[in-house]
């Protein structure tokens, strides 16, 4: 059996300027990087009347280490739209060098269903996280430099909240102190590092819709308080134009194809669990004026990506979807039933139905609360018997949703078609989209409904610090801002270790901070934390290049 790499190294990609020619896209739009990859000028936006496609958001159950196969799902589908003649594009999230390095591996699909390069896509792609990294760290430097040069605005150095960032898991800069050495180097202080994708910078990033627009967002990230409490922003330090300048080109979405040669954008990649999990608004606006139908993901379960989408860029784009694709499989409900991991290949009906549930109360979220259509893609094993599957299907329908068998891995845009038939039937339904919460809600009640209608939990708690976090925050005029929800990729809970689909259990919020350049108020709860650290084998030990360049062990 071929690896995902070994199927996407045989395979010739089209010239990235015929995928442009064929999508419509004026040359004098597109920059190529090399023959396979290129960027768009966010300005052809300004410049088209073409209509907005539909809008499919691919989601999925909560994850376990027997993996759902999203990405993979979402180019398939694609693939398989493209199969039924459809004029469809993709919108996806870059990967982080921080799960390619660590436990989870790329982000560019898997078997038959890639989007290519793959390579270039996991590693260093056109430089993207590069930029964001510098704009990052560029902000960090000039709020150290202004405190060193006499601290004109009075920062409280004991009450900094930018932190520096690297694209790399590495739990060794989760904590440091810097500014030793002398008064030369710095003002001694307590600082830290984020993972590249968490940064403010990328949420910034991904939600901004025009040059003009990232600029003002820049412009009012807070990195400080002062001594009387007042907030200190990027565009009190005047550093808004030096990291809009760091993220122009950045800012171009990253087009590429699927080995099908539907074509695809690559773009943002911010985490779903410690950050809001979707690509850029100007790609997936691209997406959407370019295809007949736009199909996006969001980063991890339903209760994290899905929710984050929906409820802050929906509603910060203005975007209504047409319809909801909730990926699942036998195996990983089986998981979440119970059934330990070597044993997920044998027929297990009891731990799949103790399991279900999991993917039950996902897609009720999605119908019941935002009021969207919706199918289940079961994301199919060689593995799964007759009997698994057809108690699947028989729960979806008790529920009036339907199943779609995928086997897109296997068969690329071929095993994809029942999925993509389905969805051009959903999309066709009108539709009563709703948010999940009104923003004139307060903090707590914002918490509130999402704990309840989403993850389905008897109540939220905030310790006293977060507790006297949101009275200041109220009082600065952000209450109105959407809650992003910092929480375990791993369960409804704030618990990982609780699967499934649980119940009589809290959610408890320790802590609150605003990221007032992106237009949100993030909430940390359990043990979440914003810089991973690799595991005990990482991926790294296997990965090589031979002399040739050519990669090995990426996937």
């Amino acid at each position: 059996m071929l690896s995902d790499i070994e199927i996407a190294q045989q395979t010739t990609p089209q010239p990235i300027q015929e995928i442009a020619e064929e999508m419509g896209i004026d040359p004098a739009y597109l920059e190529r990087y090399g023959d396979f990859k290129a960027k768009v000028d966010y300005n052809i936006l300004e410049n088209t009347n073409a209509p907005e496609g539909k809008l499919i958001l691919v989601t999925a159950i909560t994850p376990t280490p027997a993996g759902e196969g999203k990405t993979t799902t979402t180019v398939g589908l694609a693939d398989g739209l493209q199969k039924l003649g459809k004029n469809v594009v993709v919108a996806l999230r870059e990967p982080s060098l921080g799960p390619v390095f660590g436990v989870k591996g790329g982000a560019a699909g898997g078997g038959w269903a890639q989007v290519v390069p793959m390579e270039d896509i996991n590693l260093h792609f056109t430089g993207d996280f590069h930029a964001i990294g510098a704009a990052n760290n560029l902000l960090a430097a000039m709020l150290d430099n202004h405190i060193h040069q006499g601290n004109a605005l009075d920062i409280d150095p004991r009450n900094i909240t930018w932190r520096r960032c690297v694209d790399m898991n590495d739990r060794q800069l989760r904590n440091i102190v810097d500014g030793l050495g002398g008064k030369a180097n710095g003002v001694p202080r307590e600082d830290g590092y984020d993972i590249t994708v968490a940064s403010e910078i990328m949420a910034v990033f991904c939600l901004a819709t025009s040059i003009t627009d990232l600029k003002e967002r820049l412009a009012r990230i807070i990195v400080a308080y002062s001594r009387s409490g007042a907030p200190v922003t990027a565009g009190d330090l005047n550093a808004q134009g030096a990291m809009a300048a760091l993220l122009k080109d950045a800012l171009k979405p990253n087009l590429v194809q699927t080995l099908e040669h539907t074509p695809a954008f690559v773009h943002g990649g911010p985490f779903a669990n410690i950050a809001h999990g979707c690509n850029s608004i100007i790609a997936t606006r691209m997406a959407l004026h370019l295809g007949d139908y736009a199909i996006t993901e969001a980063g991890f379960g339903a209760d994290l990506g899905a929710e984050k989408f929906l409820d802050i860029k929906c509603r910060v784009a203005g975007l209504k979807p047409d319809a909801v694709v909730v990926v699942a499989t036998v195996r990983a409900l089986k998981h979440h039933g119970g059934a330990k991991k070597e044993d997920l290949g044998s027929e297990d009906l009891d731990a799949l139905a103790k399991g279900l549930p999991n993917l039950l109360q996902h897609v009720s979220n999605i119908r019941e609360v935002y009021k969207l259509p919706c199918v289940v893609a079961v994301n199919q094993f060689p593995t799964d018997t007759p009997a698994e599957t057809k108690l699947v299907e028989d729960r979806c329908r008790e529920l009036g949703v339907n199943v779609a068998q995928s086997e897109v891995w296997a068969k690329g845009g071929e095993g994809g078609v029942a999925l993509a038939e389905e969805v051009v039937r959903l999309a066709e339904q009108p539709n009563e989209f709703s948010f999940s919460y009104p923003e004139e809600f307060s903090i707590e009640e914002k918490l509130h409904a999402i704990a309840t209608r989403i993850y389905r939990a008897d109540g939220v708690d905030l310790t006293p610090q977060a507790k006297a976090q949101a009275k200041i925050l109220e009082s600065l005029g952000f209450d109105t801002l959407p809650i992003c929800v910092a929480k375990t990729q791993y369960s409804f809970s704030d618990n990982p270790a609780l699967l499934g689909a649980p119940a009589g259990f809290r959610v408890t919020v320790r802590n609150l901070k605003v990221s007032a350049g992106a237009g949100f108020i993030v909430a940390l709860t359990g043990e979440i934390m914003t810089m991973p650290g690799l595991p005990r084998v990482p991926a790294a030990e296997k990965i090589d290049v031979d002399a040739t360049g050519k990669i090995s062990g990426l996937f």
